[in-house]
């Protein structure tokens, strides 16, 4: 099979060209001059004036997904009307920009989400009313649609809906926004690096899963003595080889020694002070996972590991009948309206609390400053 020498991945891993690995800043530079070839060679194009575009994917489910890719404001993050509700880590956010401040451009959209809007539902209807000015489908089977929105007045009218729109919100892509705004602070306020590409869609296209939690080991504890301290915060009831999967908020699933259980916390042995104490995934953590398997730290403790619930309780179970783990935890997903209350709350979730999808494609488009 032929090399496609028109690949992004020709850019974002440019030690293919050398056949070896490289890294640091050594590789930003490397990515640096193979957008520029690129750019040289009339592979990418840049627009004449700024525009929005208008981006929907039909992923393989047949799922549709449609939003506005433009620039969003750093000063947005900074004064808290673009919301995040997750913690970052720092190292990865100078990594980032570093890669940022040497390479001078975003090939992957950060994914907003904001309350539905007629009057931005009818300028996206109105220009996907013609074809579209590119589309292509992946091997994945997902169908990708780019619609170029040219019109001034259409976008002075998206301009303007988004200003009355109080805040947005970070769905996808918390270490891209933040390290832009880092990025920010060492140019002036003039600077096309005050803005960051982002990809925007109404609040009630997200889709949100869980994410399920796999853990090697019971910390010492015996599977009898696991159970027995499960009891005093959950009703707990075995499900034999039945793969069960809750149906209502603050039950769980769980797979332990072959057989599935149901947990149900018992409420009366728990407080719901905020927001952030009625997500499942903070629940979990508070009640089973720091105080009973020891596992303080989710980010970086390799004791647990994390499957989207796209794949189910029987992906855990397999994981656990033939892989190093020993005991999984299934979820129902969190709602948008709940990750929304954590952001207003100024709160963080524990990380893997959700996979939301649309999942963009990295060089769609491309923000160059």
């Amino acid at each position: 099979m032929g090399v496609n020498s028109y690949s992004f991945l020709h850019i974002i891993n440019p030690g293919y060209k050398y056949h070896k690995e490289i890294s640091g800043k050594e590789r930003f530079t490397l990515v640096r001059n193979r957008y520029q070839e690129f750019k040289e060679d009339g592979v990418f194009k840049k627009d004449p004036a700024p525009f929005f575009y208008i981006y929907k994917i039909i992923n393989r489910e047949g799922r549709a997904f449609t939003g506005i890719i433009g620039a969003a404001s750093v000063d947005d993050y900074i004064n808290n009307h673009i919301k995040k509700h997750e913690d970052t880590i720092q190292s990865r956010e100078v990594l980032f920009k570093e890669y940022l401040d040497t390479v001078g451009f975003n090939a992957e959209a950060v994914l907003l989400t904001y309350p539905d809007h007629n009057v931005i539902d009818q300028i996206v209807a109105k220009n996907m009313q013609v074809r579209a000015e590119y589309e292509f489908t992946t091997t994945y089977k997902d169908t990708h649609y780019l619609w170029l929105v040219k019109d001034e007045q259409d976008i002075i009218k998206i301009q303007k809906a988004f200003s009355e729109i109080d805040d947005v919100y970070i769905a996808d892509g918390h270490h891209r926004s933040s390290s832009s705004y880092l990025l920010s602070q060492d140019y002036d306020a003039e600077s096309t690096r005050h803005y960051f590409m982002s990809y925007l869609i109404p609040e009630s296209q997200l889709s949100v899963y869980e994410f399920n939690r796999l853990v090697t080991d019971l910390n010492g504890m015996t599977k009898e003595a696991f159970l027995i301290a499960l009891d005093a915060n959950y009703r707990i009831e075995n499900r034999a080889d039945v793969a069960y999967s809750p149906s209502k908020e603050h039950h769980f699933s769980m797979y332990l020694d072959g057989a599935f259980y149901s947990l149900y916390l018992r409420k009366t042995a728990y407080n719901f002070p905020d927001a952030l104490s009625q997500l499942d995934t903070q629940i979990l953590y508070t009640t089973i996972l720091k105080p009973l398997l020891g596992i303080t730290d989710l980010r970086s403790n390799d004791r647990i590991a994390y499957s989207d619930g796209k794949k189910g309780m029987v992906y855990v179970k397999n994981q656990i009948d033939q892989g190093p783990f020993t005991v999984g935890f299934g979820m129902l997903p969190l709602t948008v309206a709940s990750i929304k209350a954590v952001a207003d709350a100024g709160q963080t979730m524990p990380p893997k609390s959700t996979f939301i999808e649309p999942k963009l494609r990295s060089g769609i488009t491309i923000y160059e400053f």
